[in-house]
């Protein structure tokens, strides 16, 4: 992920696997400068995360998504992404939390719910 007028310094990484029935999420990760208390933009996990949600769109997966979480960070993002914890470390974000999440960080979209 960049930003507009400054394409050459990387945001944020995704790794995504376009699964049968949902998009897979192998890694989520801020740029140094965007973790912790001093970091230059926020939102930029979330914005990631939004953008696995337009894809499982587009692919016809109805926003849905998957991903293993930190074990520490599970209260977190069903608070903050909306994710439902599915057993073990695995988390799952459908329709709703996904449109949700589209909502919060994409100007525009063609999903309804």
């Amino acid at each position: 992920m960049t930003i507009v007028g400054n394409p050459n310094v990387i945001q944020g990484l995704l790794s995504i696997e376009v699964k049968e029935d949902h998009v897979f999420m192998h890694l989520v990760e801020s740029a140094p400068f965007n973790k912790g208390k001093t970091k230059m933009y926020s939102g930029v996990p979330g914005n990631l995360v939004a953008f696995s949600c337009k894809v499982s769109f587009q692919r016809g997966h109805e926003g849905n998504i998957a991903f293993i979480s930190k074990t520490q960070l599970i209260h977190h993002y069903e608070k903050t992404l909306g994710a439902i914890h599915f057993g073990g470390r695995l988390m799952i974000i459908e329709k709703v939390s996904a449109l949700k999440l589209i909502n919060r960080y994409f100007k525009t979209n063609n999903y309804e719910e």
